[in-house]
């Protein structure tokens, strides 16, 4: 089966998580989510009530990020982090997990930070960054496990800012694992369609990168097939 050109821009989260970014990048990001009809807009938190002021009227959601980058804050603090950023305007969660967490083996502490969070904006679609570039095989295949248990919507491979982000490798072990349980979000590293096609191909349902408009232009026009070929 084919996958059009729209079905790919419909899974991508539009990022910009600049520091010092302007708010001319910000109405340059809506923009382009609009026309382009991207999924969502990533902002970091300070960004969040002017992105939903900006897409008022549009079908394109806020996504924002806690505990961002390190995912180290106290779970509380990504609690209360996520509420506010729901109450300025967020429709989409993206939190990063304690990998310390998962190096002690703290899987009950893991899955209490994740829900925490849910609970705290449950009517968001909420999203766990596991920092797969921090964590072996085996422990990427135990926190999809744990959090294909949790009430997490997405498994996320990574925040672009540490090392390697999303692999087709990594996509695909997280996948096998959490099924149909959990959807899969890549992120980190996606330059272009290619990497967009073959990460979407190894299981992943959303697209976090920067390059949202350089994927929408060199898809113009074309419709994919599962073979990474015809755009």
């Amino acid at each position: 089966m084919s996958i059009q050109v729209k079905e790919i821009m419909a899974m991508v989260d539009h990022t910009n998580l600049n520091q010092g970014a302007l708010v001319s990048d910000i109405e340059k990001l809506c923009s382009e989510a609009i026309e382009n009809g991207f999924c969502s807009v990533c902002v970091h938190p300070s960004n969040v009530a002017l992105s939903a002021k900006l897409l008022k009227g549009s079908n394109v959601k806020v996504c924002t990020v806690v505990g961002f980058p390190l995912g180290e804050n106290q779970p509380e603090l990504k609690a209360l982090e996520a509420k506010m950023a729901f109450e300025a305007g967020a429709t989409e969660i993206d939190m990063v997990i304690s990998n310390s967490m998962v190096k002690r083996c703290d899987y009950t502490g893991l899955l209490n930070d994740v829900n925490g969070v849910q609970a705290s904006c449950p009517s968001c679609v909420h999203k766990v960054i596991i920092e797969t570039c921090l964590l072996t095989q085996d422990e990427i295949a135990k926190v999809s496990e744990v959090l294909a248990t949790s009430n997490c919507d997405f498994v996320k491979t990574s925040t672009g800012f540490r090392g390697d982000g999303a692999t087709v490798a990594n996509v695909a072990l997280i996948k096998s694992v959490v099924g149909d349980r959990k959807l899969i979000k890549a992120a980190g590293g996606i330059g272009g369609a290619n990497d967009a096609i073959a990460m979407i191909e190894a299981g992943a349902s959303r697209l976090g990168t920067s390059k949202g408009k350089l994927i929408a232009d060199q898809l113009q026009g074309a419709t994919v097939d599962n073979n990474n070929q015809g755009y």
